[in-house]
C-alpha cells in the first residue's frame, strides 16, 4: 500500500513538471486570446493575449529558433525525400510492399516540405502571416497530416518487415495488392483526420502585437475545447495504438532472428534491424511521443483553465516532430539494400542500363570463375583417380 501511494505521488510529481503547473505563477497561461472590445475595425474581430504569449511570440524561440529548425528541415528533407521518391518510382523495377510504403512516406514528407518557406518566412517575420486564411488551413492541415501519415506507414512497414522475416517466400504480387489497398486507407484515414482543421479559422489578429497569427492563437475557449477532444483521438488512435504495435512487432523480429540460428547471414540481418530500430525510436522518442504528449496536456490546460507555462514547449515540440522528415530516408536506407545500392548509382551518375550491364558483367564473371574453379577441381579428381 504504501508502494502505492509512493508510486502514485511519483507519477502526480512527473505529470505536474511535464505540464509546468506552478502555482507561484498566477492566472491562466495558453495561447487563447481574449475579444478585444476596444477593437474598432468593421467586418473584423481583434484579439488580445496576456503578457506571457507576447513574450514568446516576440522572442528568439519563434523569431530565430524555429525558423533554423524549419529551414534545415527544408534543406535536407527535400531533396533526400525528392530523390527517395524518384528512385523508388523510377529506379526500382522490382515492386514490392515496403517499396509502396517507403514511397507514400517519402511522398508525404515531400509534400510537407513544400509548404516549410511560408512556415519559414511566417517566424521570421515576426509570427505574422500575411498568405491569407486558405493558405494557412493548408499549412496546418499538411503540418499535422505528415506527422501521422509517418507514423501510420512507418506502422506499416514495421508490419511489413515482420512479414518478411516469418514468412520470406509470401506471394509479392498479392502482397502488393494488399500494400496499395492498406497505403489508400491510410491516405483516406489521415484526409479525414485533418478535414475539422479546415472547419474553422486558423488566423487571428492580435491588437496588441499588431500581427495576424496563424494557428498560435485561439480565439476563445470553447473552440480549446473541441481541440482537446480532436487531438486526444488522434493521439490515442492514430499515435498511441501504432506505436505500442510497433514496438511489439521489432520485439518479435528480433526473437525470430535471434532464434534462427542456422542460417549464414543472420548476424547481418539482425545487425540492420537493430539499427531500424534504433532509427525508429530515436523518431519517436525525438518527433511523436512529445508532441503528441504536451499536445494533449497543452489542450487540456486550456480547457480546465489551470496554470499552464507549456506554451513555449508546446511549439517547441510540435518543431521538433517536422525532423522526422529528414530521418525518414535513413529508414529507407535500412530496410532496402536495393534502395542503398540505387542512391549510390545515383550520385555516381549511373543510369539504369549501366547498372543492369554492370550486374550482368559481375554474374557472368562470377559464374565463370565459378565453372573454371569447378572443372580445376574436376580435373584434379580426375588424375588422382587415374
Amino acid at each position: 500500500m504504501d508502494r502505492t501511494k509512493v508510486l502514485w505521488f511519483s507519477v502526480h510529481i512527473c505529470v505536474l513538471l511535464v505540464a509546468g503547473l506552478d502555482p507561484a505563477f498566477g492566472g491562466i497561461r495558453s495561447f487563447s486570446g481574449k475579444v478585444d472590445e476596444s477593437f474598432s475595425i468593421p467586418g473584423k474581430t481583434g484579439y488580445k493575449v496576456e503578457e506571457f504569449i507576447e513574450n514568446v511570440l516576440t522572442g528568439g524561440l519563434t523569431t530565430i529558433f524555429l525558423p533554423v529548425v524549419y529551414t534545415v528541415v527544408f534543406v535536407i528533407g527535400l531533396p533526400a525525400n525528392a530523390m527517395a521518391l524518384w528512385v523508388f518510382c523510377f529506379r526500382m523495377k522490382t515492386k514490392h510492399p515496403a517499396l509502396i510504403y517507403m514511397a507514400c512516406l517519402a511522398l508525404a514528407d515531400l509534400l510537407f516540405a513544400v509548404w516549410l518557406p511560408l512556415k519559414i518566412a511566417y517566424h521570421i517575420n515576426g509570427n505574422n502571416w500575411i498568405y491569407g486564411e486558405n493558405l494557412c488551413k493548408v499549412l496546418v492541415g499538411f503540418f499535422f497530416g505528415n506527422m501521422y501519415c509517418s507514423i501510420l506507414f512507418i506502422t506499416c512497414l514495421s508490419v511489413q518487415r515482420y512479414w518478411v522475416v516469418v514468412n520470406p517466400m509470401s506471394q509479392t504480387k498479392k502482397n502488393n495488392s494488399i500494400a496499395l489497398g492498406v497505403s489508400a486507407a491510410v491516405w483516406l484515414v489521415i484526409a479525414l483526420s485533418t478535414i475539422p482543421l479546415y472547419l474553422f479559422d486558423q488566423t487571428v489578429y492580435v491588437t496588441n502585437l499588431n500581427i495576424t497569427t496563424c494557428h498560435d492563437v485561439l480565439p476563445d475557449a470553447i473552440l480549446a475545447n473541441n481541440m482537446f477532444g480532436y487531438f486526444v483521438s488522434l493521439a490515442i488512435g492514430v499515435f498511441f495504438f501504432p506505436c505500442v504495435l510497433t514496438i511489439f512487432v521489432y520485439k518479435a523480429i528480433i526473437n525470430t532472428l535471434t532464434a534462427s540460428l542456422t542460417e549464414d547471414n543472420i548476424s547481418e540481418k539482425r545487425k540492420r534491424a537493430i539499427h531500424l530500430i534504433i532509427v525508429v525510436l530515436v523518431m519517436y522518442v525525438i518527433c511523436f511521443t512529445p508532441s503528441n504528449v504536451i499536445l494533449v496536456v497543452h489542450y487540456a490546460l486550456i480547457r480546465s483553465g489551470s496554470t499552464s507555462d507549456v506554451y513555449a514547449l508546446y511549439i517547441t515540440v510540435l518543431c521538433l516532430s517536422s525532423l522526422s522528415s529528414c530521418i525518414d530516408p535513413f529508414i529507407y536506407y535500412f530496410v532496402s539494400e536495393e534502395f542503398r545500392d540505387h542512391v549510390k548509382n545515383t550520385f555516381l551518375c549511373r543510369s539504369v542500363r549501366t547498372v543492369e550491364s554492370m550486374q550482368a558483367s559481375y554474374k557472368s564473371f562470377k559464374y565463370s570463375r565459378k565453372s573454371s574453379s569447378t572443372k580445376t577441381s574436376s580435373q584434379q579428381t580426375s588424375q588422382t583417380t587415374c
